[in-house]
């Protein structure tokens, strides 16, 4: 009797069990269907002109606008340093201080010369006026004695005559004499003059200020140190410390030669620093003029502000370099646009998915232009207005009815 009763109740189960099952199947059926039904929702892009640039982006490190090791001009010991790394210092300021003791006995030396030339010169002058009143006297008596001779024949002899006028040419031969000495004497007093100029000019090379306006990057030298004269390239001579100007900064680009004909004097840049996360204006100020052979590159340097020294020599900076410009030009974004795989010569095409008027979709050709890092020039192809698809295209085919959501194409101008 149990027997039969518990085949009745698997029985019982196993119908059940069919038909949930049957039910299972026939649920995501009919829910697929449903799904098919549906029109699919793509992102689409409205074609507008806005404005388009083309440019690159070239990195380079900040390099000081000038930097010079200062060198001492005379050879001494150091006698006092004003300056260590770091310090900002101006133009004619005072860095360091040299000390020759001989240089002050030669200074002496030098200004005593010069009393003595200038004594010397005193001397000639007096000598000048005696010959000169000496001169005076005989060419007087000289004179009197022709007139007499002349006007009354006999009276005076000639021998006299004679010998007054030999005496008149020796007084005027002295005279000259005196006059040159005189001259040398004051030639000499020049030369002694100009020796006193030029140790007192060494002396003051015993000052060592700074040529320009910067910071001390360097420190070479400690009090007491000897000091070479710089003067030649030599290896024994140290600089005292080595100062940079760093207020004005320059960026040595190596542009390269498809873009050699953009770069012009006075071109306004931005300079991104991506340590700092902050852009600085910059200017075109000089470019070499020859592309190198090597790297096919043109050096272009950018002199960039730096008043309050916020930025390092050395730092690494980006610059983007505008190549085109274009106003207001129909464009797309190049997430929309499919290339082939092969161009014809001279050609840029791509294809592009329309959604009509009547929210059909369309195939087409278009040829493009000026490009950005986001955006696309349309030169044909598209009219101002239609509406572009920019999401995923995969599946969708021509004519088929869709419903479109316009995203911002502004978020991708450049």
């Amino acid at each position: 009797m149990k027997i039969p009763h518990l085949n009745f109740a698997s029985s019982s189960l196993v119908c059940g069990a069919l038909l949930l099952g049957s039910c299972a199947k026939k649920e995501p059926a009919v829910a697929a269907k449903a799904v098919a039904g549906e029109i699919p929702v793509v992102a689409v892009a409205k074609t507008t002109p806005i404005d388009l640039s083309q440019g690159m982006v070239l990195t380079a490190e900040f390099r000081p606008y000038q930097e010079i090791e200062v060198m001492a001009k005379v050879s001494g010991y150091l006698k006092q340093i004003n300056v260590d790394v770091g310090d900002r210092v101006q133009a004619g300021q005072l860095l360091a201080t040299l000390e020759i003791p001989e240089m002050n006995d030669d200074i002496g030396r030098s200004k005593a010369m010069l009393d003595r030339a200038s004594a010397e010169v005193t001397h000639a002058k007096e000598e000048l006026a005696r010959a000169q009143t000496a001169h005076e006297i005989t060419h007087i008596s000289f004179l009197r004695l022709k007139e007499v001779s002349e006007k009354r024949p006999g009276l005076v002899a000639q021998q006299e005559v004679d010998d007054s006028h030999s005496k008149d040419l020796v007084s005027e031969a002295q005279v000259a004499v005196a006059r040159s000495n005189e001259a040398t004497a004051r030639r000499q007093v020049q030369v002694n003059e100009s020796e006193l100029k030029r140790m007192n000019t060494m002396y003051e090379y015993l000052r060592v200020t700074a040529p320009f306006a910067g910071v001390v990057t360097k420190r070479y030298a400690d009090t007491g140190s000897m000091i070479q004269a710089g003067t030649a390239s030599q290896s024994q001579a140290m600089p005292v410390v080595r100062l940079s100007q760093n207020n004005m900064l320059r960026l040595i680009l190596p542009v390269p030669e498809s873009a050699v004909s953009t770069v012009h004097i006075g071109q306004n840049v931005d300079v991104s620093v991506p340590s700092m996360k902050r852009t600085f204006p910059g200017r075109v100020s000089r470019f070499s003029g020859k592309v190198s052979l090597a790297t096919r590159t043109m050096d272009t340097e950018l002199d960039v502000p730096n008043p309050s020294l916020t930025l390092m020599p050395g730092m690494y900076a980006e610059v983007k370099l505008t190549l085109q410009n274009r106003s207001a030009v129909l464009s797309v974004p190049i997430a929309a646009v499919d290339r082939p795989e092969e161009q014809s010569p001279g050609k840029n095409t791509g294809k592009v998915v329309v959604v009509t008027a009547n929210n059909r979709l369309e195939f087409r050709n278009i040829e493009l232009g000026l490009e950005s890092a986001t955006m696309v020039e349309v030169l044909a192809g598209l009219n101002d207005g239609d509406l572009v698809v920019t999401g995923t295209r995969a599946g969708l085919q021509a004519g088929q009815e869709v419903k479109p959501k316009v995203v911002d194409m502004n978020a991708g101008k450049s």
